[in-house]
């Protein structure tokens, strides 16, 4: 039996380990590896080219939006789903417009995220609900159609900067994750900045909160401290 291989990106240990746990049971899915940040996601799916990466909407070090960004191109057989607490239609057409297979929400069944892999890894897309599946092409267009915003003209390394300097580490700390010289950073600190037309670090973790790129803490919307698992349906979606 061939097997589907699948690496989870989530910052939360245990939701990693209920996913892992629940997709387990199918026979034909294999976990290949698990990463606990947006920067190891991409790395870990480079290195280990899986089918499938499941990964969270909100991460730090680097977004999921972003994950699916950086990896489009560069990991070419690895299809990506995003799994999200926001129903926001605007988080499914810039997942969709970053180059994501599939959308599901985290309260949804395992059924379902089950159904996602099944159908992503077939080369279709994927909408969980309340998204309707007959919307899809539609969502697919207007993602394709969407004019491009000062964030997206941002270099890879520029908008890592961004969620890293958002994040309050500093300029040695994000050389060291990213492996360049902290002139390197400052570098890239100052182009994105002006760019944005950001004057603070005030004004960066601003954008970077009504970007989505940060949480918002202590709002259940944005960041739950204990983000649900899937609970497991009596009935499992098969090929």
């Amino acid at each position: 039996m061939t097997k589907r291989t699948i690496v989870l990106a989530d910052d939360h240990h245990i939701v990693r380990q209920g996913l892992r746990a629940l997709l387990e049971t199918e026979r034909d899915f294999a976990i290949v590896g698990e990463a606990s940040d947006g920067l190891e996601a991409v790395r870990l799916v480079e290195r280990l080219q899986p089918d499938i990466l499941v990964v969270d909407l909100i991460m730090p070090a680097l977004s999921g939006l972003e994950v699916v960004h950086q990896l489009n191109g560069r990991a070419e057989k690895t299809r990506v789903i995003v799994l999200s607490m926001h129903k926001n239609e605007a988080y499914v057409l810039e997942a969709l417009k970053n180059g994501a297979a599939g959308y599901v929400l985290k309260d949804s069944t395992a059924a379902e995220l089950v159904k996602a892999i099944r159908e992503v890894s077939a080369g279709r897309k994927y909408l969980g609900s309340p998204f309707s599946d007959s919307a899809i092409d539609a969502y697919v267009q207007r993602a394709k159609g969407a004019p491009l915003d000062a964030y997206e003209k941002l270099t890879i390394r520029e908008r890592e900067v961004l969620q890293l300097k958002a994040e309050g580490h500093t300029i040695a700390e994000i050389a060291r994750r990213l492996f360049i010289s902290p002139r390197t950073v400052e570098i890239h600190r100052t182009h994105l900045m002006r760019k944005l037309g950001l004057h603070s670090q005030t004004d960066l973790i601003r954008f970077a909160l009504t970007r989505g790129i940060l949480a918002v803490e202590g709002d259940g919307a944005e960041r739950p401290p204990s983000p649900p698992l899937f609970p497991r349906d009596s009935t499992t979606a098969e090929d």
